[in-house]
């Protein structure tokens, strides 16, 4: 039997909820494994629209643009990170034991689905490292951040800063602190693969580095 995982993306970001239909998920399936392959400047409906077997019109019916496209795929993925979250903290105790497993969720590859309909993590966390920003680094978000559509990093962020101060209650920055985890996170592993020079990483692994140099900041900057 297939597992899909699903969440209920901002409406405002598409023209027509791709879960609600086989050639929406492949859509966002083929979109996934496209700018992963290709990059985001380069990814275009009109390739989307090859390797989904449709048409650039019927892509063109769930997403106005691009930009939409990869703001959907986005909001999904911080759905589904603070899906991961919860689940691996819901019988945990101990705060420094929860903001570990968090740092491990931001630094490890995410658990693969055997399913054929399943987005490809490996592509996910790929995009979210080199193409995130690119959703919320414009003009324009002030705009686009009147219809919500960042709510799902901002709840993340937030159950992330509730761990923080779990573990100590007197530190101020909380918030500042879960948003500098996760784009720490992701600017770390982006530079070890791409511009080694701005870090310290001498390992193979360079998401075990990234691991351990933000254990090394949080708990530093949350000493009591």
């Amino acid at each position: 039997m297939e597992f899909f995982l699903s969440f209920k993306v901002n409406e405002s970001i598409y023209l027509r909820d791709p879960e609600g239909s086989e050639l929406g998920k492949k859509i966002v399936k083929h979109a996934i494994d496209l700018i992963f392959k290709e990059g985001f400047e380069n990814f275009t409906f009109k390739k989307l629209a090859v390797a989904s077997n449709t048409t650039e019109a019927s892509v063109y019916r769930y997403f106005e643009n691009k930009h939409r496209l990869l703001l959907y795929i986005l909001n999904w993925y911080w759905c589904y990170m603070e899906y991961l979250v919860h689940f691996q903290l819901q019988n945990m105790t101990n705060s420094k034991l929860k903001l570990e497993m968090i740092i491990d969720l931001f630094t490890q590859n995410l658990p693969q689905g055997s399913s054929d309909v399943e987005y490809n993590k490996f592509h996910l966390n790929e995009i979210i490292v080199s193409e995130s920003s690119k959703v919320y680094l414009v003009k324009e978000v002030s705009e686009i951040n009147k219809n919500q559509v960042f709510k799902p990093y901002k709840d993340l962020c937030a159950t992330i800063a509730m761990v923080i101060s779990e573990y100590n209650p007197l530190y101020e920055f909380p918030r500042s602190l879960s948003s500098c985890l996760i784009e720490t996170a992701h600017s770390q592993q982006f530079f070890c693969n791409n511009l080694p020079k701005l870090t310290d990483s001498t390992a193979e692994n360079n998401k075990l580095f990234t691991n351990g140099f933000l254990k090394d900041l949080i708990f530093k900057a949350l000493q009591e």
